[in-house]
């Protein structure tokens, strides 16, 4: 069984497959009825009217319509497609069993427990007529396919056949007189419609189910006496032919499959049975554990079959139904029908090669799955689940393609898969023994090749190469080598397709396609909610593959596409430009002619072959939303504007590619203001002020049409924006233009018209404009204002731009492919007069008006119909000396900017240091510190970046240098580099210069022994972790440097233990045993050895004072030992030698033993003797108790102790 679909619910009474699309109908015992879409696994619906369990459901065979009939005794008629119940039949008194629509007339059969089946009209909606005879429950009725006959179960151990021959009849309205008067007596007096033609009786028990086979006389029943029976009938009589038996329960369901003479049972002993209806044995059982089994439906169409239990539903097919096949070269081999066939793709000829054996057993599914075939020796390898995975080998005599009936002995074999790896060899899968066999043209067997892996599926993978299915992944197995070429992860692989060349495979999954190269390296994976059912490669490296409903394409990118719908499934056997050949359900090969102008665009445009997309733009139907969307998703806003004559959408297209030009000619066929305002804003951008100066005037927008003058230091077009705010008595808007073009006068002017007098005295003065602030002050006698004491005024003057005017220059780089030759595409006559107009407006184009009138002056204030006569009755404005300019045109965007784009942005440095390094100090210098930090905790498991945080900071400021342009300009920042030089290639970038490097540590190195030395013990320590923080963001050149930076780490790392230790002992005082235990364990880090002898000596002090004289004397033997040139030093250890001759005694057991070596814990200071067990920093290599694991290193103070690192980088040497 091939389980399809499955759905979890209550019990399931009914079921009824849609005769066209992937539905199923399923009513519960609950009262809903539930629409499925099997095919996506989705609940399309759901209908719950009914009360009470509803027991059967039927859909309509053309119209949107299905049946039910429930325990309600209701039986209710819906359109799926409006969603509601139609209206209810009311007539029977019990529980309705069945509802059936006829596959022809308007009527629906229904069978109930009040001992009745009733034939209703659903146009009239009445019932027609009333079938009684039956004399317990009738658990089913259903009308034949094909005759005027309805079959019918009950409990009460019959099946009756009814002929409703005569109910036709009357429903055909009657042609003549004499008929008619005969139907209306029957009407009258009573005739019956239906007759009962036969009684079956031989079920010991109740029958619950009976169905008529499609086409011969037969009928089959199931009863809960546990039996199936088969019955024959002819014109006159029917009679029992046979009874199967098997079941351990009542049978609830029975039926003849549609394809195959094989009748399907289900029961309440929650089996589903297979048997033969011509050996009439069983074939096969499908047991659940838990669930009963109610009803069965087979598709009316396809080889599907459904069965409802207590918790759900299946949806199954009894068999594989995909052909075996092989390609090779211009030919398919195929199987069908028990023969081998031979198909030729160039003359599309089919022909029967050899016949091959039926298989023996009874079971089913036991079809071939897979053919291999050799070319050379002409012979084909059949594989099949038989016997748990078994092997035919055929060869086929030369002349037989064309007889095709000679029945020859195969060699046969038990095996997983068998696929030919040679000319004359094959391999089998023996899955026991996790090994391959390969065999000869004989079957016998040769090597025996293990596997390092558990395979449970081989294909052909090129000469002397399988490829394995395994578990979770695949992998190509070198068979001589025996070596894993390539292997990838995967979900479970059904089918491998490999291209012509064998440079590109897929591997198809039930929901994925897998597209990998042929050493298994990963291109890209689909995923379709729908199951894949095959695939071929094109000429052109384009996978073509088909889902149950589709063919669709998947590019090498990952890109993929719909190319057609399917009515039913195929299996693509070879794609050969636009014909895909392919073999279908039946096994009929089909050649379908596809348009593949789409997926060939998109590869075009991928492989950048830009010759081809402009021929298929110019000579193909290509467009739509989806492809327009495809062109802007990839990148090529400026090929998607030639498939577009909706303005609106061109507008977008050409403000993304930065096409000026076009986005002008749209806006002005658009003409609304929205449109005009972001054509600005790209202008604006692209530096062109020209286009900027036309879409402000043509939304009015005066204040950005005054700042634009401004900063390109227009103040001709200013003083004439002033005259316009003038005209408009716009206040606001002549303040602003006097200011910004520093006309004192004018301003004290507008100051003055509008009553603000005190300002407009105080602007006088300021100024300097005696004459008309004593004048001011006239008018405003006594409320003059006082000006501020001991001010210097100065004097408020817009800055002069730098560049004024004219359109920015943009650089020449060669124009696009589809510049030039895309221009005179989809565009219209108004273009073509365009161009007549001069191109060149830059200083010379004055002020575009709303009306296309220049505005030299006032006019744009005159085209407010209410503000003109407002001024005709004031008469305040003079306005007749203004002269009107001639009409100006559209300004179009200048030539340069239209045949020249600008080029792409570059990589930013400090993006270009970061993807080349792997060095945490390069990534600080480039301002990363997030990859930096990961960088470091992943090399030296680093925790505590607060210490570092300065030295980022040092870092990034001292690898960039910053240029102050000019005052409205931003700082230019500049990467240094690292050994930069004047005869520097240009455009390749180095490494960036760091601030700190290794010599500056060597020169710390001596300071910290200076300060150690002169017994400044703090300083010291503070510069030696100064250091040890330093070294992991310094980067040296060779090899042999790294090695002395590793060095410098331990030798720092043991003065930093040692000088805490020692700082540790001075806080001590009052714990002497504690104090010469320190004091013992400073000796033991590695010092130089002039501080060596300071700690011996320091500890020599401590312990003989403390009566510990046999400790004393070991560290005067460890100090004479190392030839102290200080005398004093000396003589005081001879001393201590002497005394303790006399007396070899320690005051006070400590934890310290010199005879076995040892190490400190950097947190503790307790010594680690050898053999116990420690944890160490990844960086500073500092020893510590297995406590401290997952602590901040207490050396260094920034790693975790015992993290996982995978050590010091610091060299680009290392990387290499």
């Amino acid at each position: 069984m091939l389980t399809k679909f499955e759905t979890k619910s209550n019990r399931v009474k009914g079921l009824s497959f849609h005769p066209k699309r992937p539905w199923i109908l399923a009513s519960l015992h609950s009262g809903v009825i539930q629409l499925w879409d099997y095919r996506m696994g989705t609940l399309i619906d759901r209908f719950d009217e009914h009360d009470g369990p509803v027991r059967g459901v039927h859909f309509h065979k053309s119209q949107p319509l299905f049946v039910s009939g429930g325990d309600d005794y209701k039986i209710k008629v819906w359109n799926y497609k409006m969603h509601r119940c139609l209206f209810t039949l009311l007539g029977h008194l019990d529980y309705i069993r069945t509802v059936q629509f006829h596959h022809e007339y308007p009527w629906i059969v229904s069978a109930s427990d009040d001992q009745t089946i009733r034939i209703w009209n659903w146009q009239s909606r009445t019932c027609i007529s009333v079938l009684t005879g039956h004399n317990h429950y009738v658990m089913c009725a259903s009308f034949h396919p094909k005759e005027d006959l309805v079959v019918s179960a009950s409990l009460d151990q019959t099946v009756r056949v009814w002929d409703i021959g005569s109910l036709k009849k009357k429903t055909v309205s009657p042609a003549d007189d004499i008929l008619r008067l005969s139907q209306m007596n029957t009407d009258l007096f009573g005739g019956v419609d239906a007759v009962v033609k036969y009684v079956l009786e031989g079920h010991d028990r109740g029958v619950n189910w009976a169905s008529f086979h499609p086409n011969l006389p037969l009928i089959v029943s199931g009863a809960d006496d546990r039996q199936v029976k088969l019955w024959r009938m002819n014109d006159t009589k029917a009679w029992e032919v046979d009874t199967l038996r098997g079941h351990m329960n009542n049978v609830s369901c029975v039926m003849f499959h549609a394809k195959q003479d094989i009748i399907v049972s289900n029961s309440e002993d929650k089996s589903i049975r297979v048997w033969d209806v011509t050996k009439r044995t069983g074939i096969q059982t499908f047991r659940r554990e838990h669930d009963r089994f109610w009803i069965l439906s087979s598709h009316p169409e396809m080889n599907l079959l459904a069965a409802g239990h207590d918790s759900g539903m299946i949806v199954f097919k009894l068999e594989r139904e995909r052909p075996a096949f092989a390609v090779s070269g211009s030919s398919l081999f195929y199987v069908k029908d028990r023969f081998l066939r031979y198909y030729e793709f160039s003359t599309q000829r089919d022909t029967q090669v050899i016949p091959i054996r039926r298989p023996g057993s009874t079971t089913l599914n036991q079809s071939p799955r897979t053919l291999s075939y050799s070319p050379t020796e002409n012979a084909v390898l059949i594989s099949s689940d038989l016997d748990g995975g078994s092997y035919e080998l055929y060869l086929i005599p030369k002349d037989s393609i064309s007889r095709g009936d000679s029945l020859q002995d195969a060699k046969r074999g038990i095996g997983g898969s068998a696929v030919f790896i040679a000319r004359n060899r094959f391999a089998v899968l023996d899955k026991m023994n996790n090994q391959v066999l390969i065999k000869n043209m004989a079957n016998e067997a040769g090597k025996k090749i293990p596997l390092p892996f558990a395979a449970d599926a081989i294909f052909y993978a090129g000469s002397n190469n399988l490829l394995c299915r395994v578990e979770d992944k695949v992998v190509i197995f070198d068979l001589q080598q025996k070596i894993i070429v390539g292997e990838l992860q995967t979900p479970f692989i059904k089918y491998v397709v490999w291209s012509n060349d064998m440079e590109s495979v897929a591997l198809l999954g039930k929901h994925a396609i897998i597209i990998a190269n042929k050493k298994l390296v990963h291109q890209c994976t689909l995923h379709e909610t729908i199951r894949v059912k095959s695939g071929g490669w094109d000429d052109n490296g384009v996978f073509i593959y088909t889902t149950l409903n589709h063919i669709k394409y998947c590019l090498p990118n990952g890109d993929s596409g719909i190319i057609r719908t399917l009515d039913v499934p195929i299996y693509i056997t070879k794609v050969s430009g636009n014909t895909i050949f392919c073999l279908d359900r039946d096994g009929k090969n089909r050649a379908i002619v596809i348009d593949a102008t789409e997926y060939i665009f998109k590869l075009s445009l991928l492989k950048k072959r830009y010759d081809h997309v402009m021929s298929m733009i110019r000579n193909s139907q290509l467009c739509g939303q989806a492809m327009i969307a495809y062109l802007q998703q990839k990148g090529f806003p400026e090929v998607a504007l030639h498939f577009v004559k909706d303005e609106r959408t061109r507008f977008n297209l050409a403000l993304e590619s930065g096409n000026i030009q076009i986005a002008v000619a749209s806006a002005t066929a658009i003409d609304e203001k929205d449109y005009w305002y972001r054509l600005g804003v790209e202008a604006l951008r692209q530096g062109n002020a020209g286009i900027v100066e036309y879409a402000y005037q043509k939304t009015k927008n005066f204040e950005r049409l005054s700042f634009l003058y401004l900063i390109t230091g227009n103040m001709e077009k200013l003083s004439k924006m002033l005259k316009i705010a003038e005209v408009k008595n716009d206040v606001m808007g002549q303040f602003h233009n006097a200011l910004y073009l520093g006309n004192v006068k004018e301003r004290i002017k507008i100051l003055e018209n509008v009553g603000h007098l005190p300002l407009a005295y105080i602007t006088a003065s300021v100024h300097g404009l005696h004459d008309v602030a004593e004048r001011l002050s006239a008018e405003l006698g006594e409320n003059v204002p006082t000006l501020p004491q001991g001010k210097v005024p100065t004097l408020l003057m817009p800055p002069t731009p730098i560049v004024c005017g004219g359109d920015w220059p943009l650089l020449r780089v060669t124009r696009g492919i589809f510049e030039g030759g895309l221009d005179n595409v989809g565009r219209g006559a108004a273009d073509e007069e365009d161009e007549a107009v001069d191109g060149d407006w830059g200083e010379e184009l004055d002020m575009v008006d709303v009306d296309g009138l220049q505005n030299g002056d006032v006019t744009a204030g005159l085209e407010d119909e209410e503000m003109g006569e407002g001024h005709e009755e004031e008469e305040g404005w003079d306005l007749e000396d203004l002269e009107l300019p001639p009409e100006a045109d559209t300004p179009r965007a200048s030539v340069n900017a239209s045949s020249f784009v600008a080029p792409t942005t570059g990589m930013p440095v400090s993006q270009i240091w970061t993807q080349r390094s792997s060095l945490a100090a390069e990534h600080a210098a480039a301002g990363n510190f997030d990859t930096a930090m990961r960088l470091l905790k992943r090399q030296l498991g680093f925790k505590n970046f607060a210490l570092l945080k300065p030295m980022f900071l040092d870092l990034h400021t001292g690898s960039h240098s910053y240029l102050p342009v000019f005052s409205s300009a931003p700082v230019i920042s500049l990467a240094v580099e690292r050994g930069w030089n004047v005869s520097a290639t240009p455009n390749v970038r180095g490494p960036p210069a760091l601030v700190f490097n290794f010599s500056q540590l060597e020169e710390k190195l001596k300071a910290g022994y200076k300060a150690t030395t002169n017994g400044k013990l703090a300083d010291a320590l503070k510069i030696f972790l100064s250091i040890l923080h330093t070294i992991p963001l310094i980067v040296v050149d060779s090899r042999r440097e790294v090695d002395e930076v590793k060095e410098l780490i331990i030798i720092v790392k043991e003065y930093v233990l040692g000088l805490q230790i020692e700082l540790k002992r001075r806080e001590m005082k009052d714990d002497p045993k504690r104090e010469q235990e320190l004091a013992a364990y400073f000796t033991h880090c590695n010092l130089q050895t002039p501080h060596l002898r300071l700690a011996l000596n320091s500890a020599l002090t401590v312990c003989y004072k403390a009566g510990n004289i046999a400790t004393a004397a070991n560290f005067a033997r460890r100090l004479l030992e190392t030839n102290p040139t200080n005398e004093s030093l000396a003589k005081k250890a001879r001393q201590v030698l002497q005394a303790a001759e006399r007396n070899m005694t320690d005051k006070s057991q400590l934890n310290y033993d010199f005879r076995n070596p040892f190490v400190i814990c950097g947190a503790t200071y307790v010594p680690i003797y050898r053999g116990q067990r420690d944890v160490s920093c990844p960086y500073c290599s500092s020893r510590f108790v297995a406590t401290q694991e997952g602590q901040l290193c207490t050396v260094c103070d920034l790693a975790v102790v015992g993290a996982d690192a995978s050590g010091l980088l610091c060299s680009p040497s290392q990387v290499r």
